[in-house]
């Protein structure tokens, strides 16, 4: 019955539902859509239940797969050539997904990027841990971003994430949680 009745919304705008692609779930289930993963979950350290909008999996997976492709332990391209590609490609990415619960993973991306470039540039250059530190860090003992040819290694945690603003105190929620905890 909640098919057909989209499916009349829909008509008019010269719109039409797939049954194959279109799945009813519980909001405290949540569903994936356009890389999001939205889910109806109970805010941390209280009682009340809000929509989140967090980034799915597959989306991570996919820059992941890209960034391993870039920063091959035997890759052979140039260092500024590689930055400039990772920073064009994780840039756009995390443009695209600063709307989301998103801090958090972009941290831990920043650690993925840094650490595939430093066994990149140690298989290279056939350096020890020792010569990673020398390298890069400063005498006072603090990390320096990786740069070649005046390109810096663009950090994903650097984009801000703006979230949406509140609005749960106008939105009636009809729902009640699936497992109420």
């Amino acid at each position: 019955a909640l098919r057909e009745e989209v499916a009349d919304v829909l008509d008019p705008l010269g719109l039409r539902l797939s049954q194959a692609k279109t799945r009813i779930t519980h909001m405290s289930d949540g569903f994936d859509f356009l890389g999001f993963r939205i889910q109806w979950k109970r805010k941390g350290g209280t009682t009340k239940w809000h929509v989140y909008t967090f980034i799915a999996d597959r989306p991570i997976r996919s820059l992941k797969a890209k960034i391993r492709a870039l920063t091959g332990r035997t890759s052979q391209q140039d260092l500024a050539t590689v930055l400039i590609r990772l920073t064009q490609i994780m840039r756009g990415w995390a443009n695209y997904f600063k709307h989301a619960v998103a801090k958090h993973v972009f941290d831990r991306l920043d650690a993925f990027v840094w650490w595939r470039l430093i066994r990149m540039l140690r298989e290279r250059h056939s350096w020890s841990w020792g010569d990673v530190r020398r390298r890069f860090t400063t005498p006072t003992g603090r990390w320096r971003p990786i740069e070649a040819d005046g390109i810096e290694l663009f950090r994903v945690a650097s984009v801000t994430v703006s979230r949406y603003r509140y609005r749960a105190g106008t939105i009636p929620t009809p729902w009640q949680p699936a497992n109420p905890v």
